[in-house]
């Protein structure tokens, strides 16, 4: 079984915009859920799959104005879209970044490989991330769960506070990387 990983690469070639919707939202976490529904609206019926789409992009706003940018109003979380043969997504906050990315990815290579060895009683270990930082109701379950969701890549750039996802859908799987 291939695992998906996360990528850090600021140039990647998922990073570029042309031809791409985009729209800023204010840091307002009421509001997270109208940012996702304008955005999907966009989507074709076929991509929208029972909500996971909006689900998972409503995370990563979410994300993106409770991490990222610690709900100041003031601030912007920035979203590139497009629904073209794919669905592709870049967001960006204006915060510090997600400084544990690293230390996450390390802690999710090891969850994978408890899991495919079977070894059930060391993945006990590995069922919620914690950093110093995390919150009470943090736990990382959110992001192992865009890892299998984006199929087609999870791109970080280098400060890490801006992110592209993909999805290629069922008939469009042979443009899968």
């Amino acid at each position: 079984m291939a695992t998906r990983k996360m990528v850090i690469d600021e140039n990647h070639i998922l990073f570029n915009t042309h031809g791409m919707y985009y729209k800023e939202f204010p840091s307002d976490l009421r509001q997270v859920r109208f940012y996702t529904v304008f955005i999907v609206q966009r989507a074709p019926e076929k991509f929208r799959e029972l909500n996971l789409l909006e689900q998972q992009l409503s995370e990563l706003i979410k994300n993106a104005v409770k991490h990222g940018n610690k709900c100041d109003i003031s601030k912007k979380v920035r979203v590139w879209y497009d629904f073209n043969k794919r669905a592709k997504i870049i967001i960006e906050d204006e915060g510090d970044g997600f400084k544990q990315l690293e230390e996450w990815m390390s802690f999710n290579e090891e969850r994978n490989r408890c899991f495919e060895e079977h070894d059930f009683e060391a993945m006990e270990r590995y069922v919620s991330y914690r950093s110093a930082t995390s919150a009470d109701d943090d736990g990382g379950n959110a992001l192992f769960a865009a890892l299998e969701y984006w199929n087609g890549g999870m791109v970080w750039n280098a400060k890490k506070n801006k992110v592209v996802v993909s999805r290629y859908f069922p008939e469009d799987n042979e443009d899968a990387g």
